[in-house]
């Protein structure tokens, strides 16, 4: 779930480095915050939002900021350079175990198959891996996707040739023959997918709740501006009703800030599930199976530290706050 859009097209990536970000206001009453996301289905409705006026019905003073890197969004939160993003649960918590602070306030979705590790003809499992070259993002979520496809196939990263790019280059370097495997998100999963001969080897829909998407925010913007944070989640709600009811226009704007054919984009929907806002009442309860975020993210910090994605367990306290899917005004 993590991106660079850079001047090209969706399906044609080959920038290595982030480019400029395109910005967009919506008006609306009181403090101006700025709100990071980037190429991740579950994410651009917020793109619909900003079209439909819905930040402004909900009184949001915004500036919507859509990165060309995923990476660049991460880090752009974790310094202060913007107040919130979309971004992945183990990709926050590598954030906070790394001294970030910040609160997870609305699950967008959960990565349902949209997450791959693809690899080239003649390599058939995961376990034919052995000894390859595999391009992924490393420390981020196609790299925690490919440790997991490992750990099920008893082995770990040390049985393949690693190769560390950005995702976008690196589904294009593996398009390009110069890597036997690699791990990308939607879009850039079918840019891999385009090599003749490829296949996927594993998906996110194989680890059911292994890969939810949230929007986080800074812990103290949370504490101190309280209406702000709830008029961003009702805002989410609000989009998803307008995508409901309004489909078509909803998909067509959503492809083309991905840059994607509406028909492309609408093969994407299957692979990320959007959540509604009983299942995030039911994800932000404590529980004992992945569904539970609270599960799910003492799982992830198991996962990395064991695997050495992080060498400090990030604390849980105050990550998660439901105060405000509590309060979405039932319609």
């Amino acid at each position: 779930m993590t991106a660079v859009l850079c001047a090209v097209s969706l399906f044609g990536v080959t920038a290595l480095s982030a480019c400029s970000s395109s910005t967009a206001s919506a008006g609306g009453g009181g403090d101006k915050i700025t709100l990071g996301f980037s190429a991740w289905p579950g994410w651009f409705p917020w793109q619909v939002a900003e079209e439909q006026g819905l930040f402004k019905k909900n009184n949001v003073n915004i500036e919507l900021k859509y990165f060309d890197s995923y990476t660049d969004s991460i880090n752009a939160l974790s310094t202060g350079a913007i107040d919130g993003n979309s971004q992945t649960l183990n990709d926050t918590l590598a954030a906070v175990s790394g001294g970030a602070k910040e609160t997870i306030i609305l699950v967008n979705d959960n990565s349902t198959g949209n997450d791959k590790i693809i690899a080239r003809d003649g390599i058939n499992s995961i376990a034919d891996l052995k000894g390859k070259k595999v391009a992924v993002e490393q420390g981020l979520v196609d790299h925690y996707l490919l440790l997991l496809a490992l750990r099920e196939a008893n082995m770990t990263e040390k049985d393949v040739q690693l190769v560390p790019m950005e995702t976008g280059a690196a589904a294009a370097a593996f398009k390009g023959g110069q890597v036997d495997a690699v791990g990308a998100f939607q879009p850039f999963a079918d840019t891999a997918l385009s090599r003749q001969g490829s296949k996927a080897l594993a998906t996110s829909a194989e680890f059911p709740g292994a890969i939810p998407d949230h929007l986080a925010l800074k812990a103290d913007l949370v504490k101190s501006k309280p209406q702000l944070a709830q008029a961003l989640v009702n805002t989410w709600f609000d989009t998803i009703k307008w995508i409901k009811d309004n489909k078509d226009k909803a998909t067509e704007i959503m492809a083309k800030r991905g840059g994607s054919t509406v028909e492309a984009y609408k093969a994407f929907d299957s692979g990320t599930t959007i959540f509604t806002l009983q299942q995030n009442l039911d994800a932000f309860t404590p529980g004992t199976t992945p569904e539970h975020l609270n599960h799910q993210a003492q799982s992830v910090v198991d996962f990395m530290m064991s695997t050495g994605l992080t060498q400090k367990a990030p604390s849980l306290d105050g990550l998660f706050d439901d105060t405000f899917v509590k309060a979405v005004p039932k319609s």
